[in-house]
């Protein structure tokens, strides 16, 4: 662990995380739910889309599979990426996670994010 290099050159940088405890959410790609939680974080953040964080042990991890992708955060860390296997689509790199964020963002360790701005297939709404 170490502290996130993006948060110490910009400290005015705002990446909020908000625990939705009391609204479960889930993920529906072409009518197949691929997660559902009631234990699900909002994270807010400048210049960039709200996202939302399931715990991987809510996501249905048989329809995915690990890439050779990664990207850097400064302010998160190292994101892993895999593609979403959907009936006999497949959807390269529509979710990403934080194996081992920075210190400031340990909440988000293992969870993982949807691209529904990046793929119109993928909903993330809340669970009525």
């Amino acid at each position: 662990m170490s502290k996130s290099p993006g948060h110490q050159k910009w400290p005015g940088h705002q990446v909020r995380e908000e625990p939705l405890r009391q609204q479960p959410m889930e993920v529906e790609v072409e009518g197949v739910v691929v997660a559902s939680s009631a234990d699900v974080i909002k994270v807010v953040e400048d210049k960039s889309p709200v996202r939302y964080y399931f715990p991987r042990t809510d996501v249905r991890t048989e329809k995915l599979m690990r890439s050779q992708t990664t990207s850097e955060c400064p302010f998160k860390g190292t994101a892993s990426y895999y593609s979403l296997n959907v009936g006999e689509r497949r959807l390269d790199d529509a979710i990403w996670s934080y194996e081992d964020p920075y210190d400031e963002h340990q909440a988000l360790k293992g969870r993982m994010a949807f691209y529904d701005d990046r793929f119109p297939e993928i909903h993330v709404r809340p669970n009525s």
